[in-house]
This record gives C-alpha cells, sequence and structure tokens, in this order.
C-alpha cells in the first residue's frame, strides 16, 4: 500500500527542490531532500561524495535512504536526486510525480538563475555537456514508467505547476 507521500522525479536542474518548497506553503505536509540527507548523512557535498567514493558508493546511499523514507516517512513531499528513480521500493514510499521538461528547458531554467553558475557547479553528471544529454535522453521513458502522475513544467510559473500537482493528486 502507498503511503501519502509525494515523491518528485526528474532530471537534475528540473525544479524539484524548487517544486517542493512550493508545495508545502499549499499544503499540510513537510517537505525533504534526499540528496541534503544524504549530504548530512555523510557530512560532506553530493560532488565531493561523487569524487571520493564514486558512483555505485552514492547509488547505495540512495537504496539506503530509500529504506528509510519506506520505513519511516509519510505526509511529505521528497524531492529526489535524478537518479533516484531506480529505486525498487519508490511505488512503495508515495505517489511518484515525474516533472517533465526538455533538456533545454532545464538549461535555461538553471541559467536564468542568479547563481546558475554555483547551481551547475554543484551537478557532477552536468559538467561534460554531451554526456548529459545522454543520461537525459536515457532516463526519460524510465522515469515515465515509474511515474503515477507526469507533469510538465516547461515555461511554467510555480503557481500553475503547484496547483497543477495539488489538482491531480
Amino acid at each position: 500500500m502507498k503511503k501519502n507521500n509525494i515523491i518528485l522525479i526528474g532530471f537534475m536542474g528540473v525544479g524539484k527542490g524548487t517544486i517542493a518548497r512550493g508545495l508545502i506553503k499549499k499544503s499540510d505536509m513537510f517537505a525533504i531532500d534526499t540528496d541534503d540527507l544524504i549530504e548530512s548523512m555523510e557530512n560532506q557535498k553530493i560532488k565531493k561524495i561523487f569524487e571520493h567514493e564514486g558512483e555505485p558508493y552514492f547509488r547505495n546511499l540512495e537504496k539506503k535512504t530509500a529504506i528509510w523514507l519506506e520505513n519511516s516517512v509519510s505526509n511529505t513531499i521528497i524531492s529526489t536526486g535524478g537518479g533516484f528513480y531506480k529505486q525498487e521500493n519508490l511505488n512503495k514510499i508515495g505517489k511518484v510525480i515525474y516533472l517533465k521538461s526538455s533538456f533545454q528547458g532545464i538549461l535555461d531554467r538553471i541559467n536564468e538563475c542568479p547563481n546558475a553558475d554555483k547551481k551547475l557547479k554543484k551537478r557532477p553528471l552536468l559538467q561534460n555537456m554531451e554526456e548529459a544529454i545522454k543520461l537525459f535522453d536515457s532516463r526519460v521513458s524510465d522515469y515515465e514508467k515509474v511515474a503515477d502522475i507526469i507533469v510538465d513544467v516547461e515555461k511554467k510559473d510555480l503557481e500553475i505547476i503547484v496547483d497543477e500537482i495539488l489538482g491531480k493528486i
């Protein structure tokens, strides 16, 4: 049975954290971010975890986080890292919402931020754009397969996205 959590999935930079913060303002839910939880557990930034320990180590931390979420968290909006959708127990944690955008739409969104350079630098998998596009293309259909709800977020105001999500759940 699914819990009453909302899980936001989608490619890095699509706005999962921003949308989670928008949702908590219009609901009685809390919000947590899986990358923030992992950084807290490891006492280092995601980028450093990738550099020092490698991607497989990081993915194992995501698995540990997913198990904890399933067993311990309810009534929560969960924004996830871009690869978190691969967790086997995802559908046991809550309702999965895929925030859909084109790759260019994601780049445009990041570049519109005042701290765009910082946002790009903190995402290790966005350092090589050619590889990032390949990764994006390889994930789109997987995001769609695991999602309970798909919300197109490209060029939409936060309030419209939040209202659409709340209307669909």
